[in-house]
């Protein structure tokens, strides 16, 4: 394995391996979109991802984490976090009603390599307000995704998503304090990867680089606080909120988004992008 200062360079064959990881995790997502109705506990939806973690003999990347950063260790393997709640909201025996918006949050690891990945949907019907947020989260995901590319910079990624939430004549609230994130051996790595920010800013992208591109976006303001649980991030002002995550490589031929069943493919196509898988 290579290393450009502190990025995690991929050879080929550890994209693979992530490629793996990313779809145990894109699969397992499915799973629990389909299952989440009205009536239905967060516990249950994340009891449903941990029984598909061992079936795909994976570990999770969330369990546990935390403990030995200050925080105490996160219990679940799944974030559920449902209409104020921005990230890292714990399942519970909270049950979802009709119009909930909920975003889940996943990863795991396979053979050492890690997959990440967040979706938002609402349960039953969903208000215009909530489908509306949903959509501009994930196409802001989908404008920084584009914008990754070998001889490019972190910034490049960031102005994406930020100027694609601010092309919507209603202002939407982008939160900063949390960021994507390099990906590989460890869940969490450099570089961090902000939603707002500057081209031509930040580390230099090349070729084998992993990254975890995620936006998180209000239908209000972008304030924050956290609950007493250490862990769940609310809005300050009660609006909804909406989590879209994708992990994706920069190959020699294009992107991989990693934990789309397709690779990307459709989206970055439609784009004008390229798409450069390694095989599945």
């Amino acid at each position: 394995m290579a290393r450009r200062s502190s990025i995690e360079v991929k050879t080929s064959e550890q994209i693979l391996k992530m490629r793996a990881a990313g779809l145990v995790v894109g699969r397992i997502l499915q799973t629990v979109r389909d299952a989440a109705r009205p009536g239905i506990a967060t516990a249950d939806l994340d009891a449903i991802a941990r029984e598909g973690i061992a079936r795909a003999g994976a570990t999770s990347s969330f369990l546990g984490y935390g403990g030995g950063f200050g925080l105490p260790p996160f219990p679940a393997v799944t974030c559920i976090s449902v209409n104020s709640e921005i990230v890292h909201g714990i399942p519970g025996d909270h049950v979802l009603a009709d119009g909930d918006l909920v975003s889940v949050d996943f990863g795991v690891s396979l053979a050492g390599w890690h997959g990440d990945s967040a979706i938002t949907f609402a349960v039953g019907t969903p208000s215009p307000e909530a489908e509306a947020l949903s959509e501009v989260t994930r196409q802001a995901m989908w404008a920084g995704v584009v914008a990754a590319r070998v001889g490019g910079r972190i910034g490049d990624i960031s102005h994406a998503v930020e100027s694609s939430v601010r092309s919507h004549p209603r202002r939407y609230g982008i939160v900063s304090e949390y960021t994507g994130h390099g990906i590989g051996t460890a869940m969490h790595q450099d570089p961090d990867v902000p939603n707002t920010g500057r081209r031509g800013r930040g580390e230099l992208l090349t070729k084998g680089v992993c990254l975890a591109i995620e936006p998180m976006v209000t239908a209000g303001s972008a304030a924050t606080a956290t609950l007493d649980d250490e862990w769940t991030v609310v809005t300050r002002d009660g609006s909804l909120a909406s989590h879209w995550e994708h992990t994706v490589a920069l190959t020699g031929r294009g992107l991989w988004v990693l934990t789309a069943e397709d690779g990307g493919e459709a989206e970055l196509t439609a784009r004008g992008a390229r798409f450069g898988p390694l095989g599945d």
